[in-house]
């Protein structure tokens, strides 16, 4: 198994920063991707961006690209999303997964490929 604690949400104006951090333990030497997914009150769950553990390779959702920027450092065993010009419907639980087995590119985005997950932290932008 592999534990998952985020950190860093809060509440942020329209088009300000913030940055997610999620430190894993546990059997770390078993992560194969790590990904950020999102989930506003009402929705269902969302991928948010994805980052091959080994690589580096990376995946965003259409909705990140150009504003958001997933990486990680092994060192630490830990994966950020940081996050710029942050709008209201970025308004979300933020929960960060780890898959522990080789995903293809095209299920990348699918939660169910995602075998650990974190508690959520709250992220709320203001307009």
């Amino acid at each position: 198994q592999v534990q998952l604690v985020e950190s860093g949400g809060g509440l942020v104006q329209a088009g300000g920063s913030l940055r997610l951090s999620c430190a894993a333990s546990g059997r770390t030497f078993s992560i194969t991707t790590m990904g950020w997914f999102r989930q506003a009150p009402g929705k269902e769950r969302e991928f948010v961006a994805a980052v091959g553990w080994s690589v580096g390779n990376t995946y965003y959702a259409d909705s990140a690209k150009g504003r958001f920027t997933i990486s990680r450092d092994n060192a630490k065993n830990t994966v950020y999303l940081q996050m710029n010009s942050l709008k209201p419907d970025d308004t979300a639980v933020y929960y960060c997964a780890a898959a522990t087995a080789p995903l293809p590119t095209s299920l990348i985005f699918k939660s169910y490929q995602y075998d650990n997950w974190g508690q959520g932290t709250q992220v709320t932008v203001s307009s």
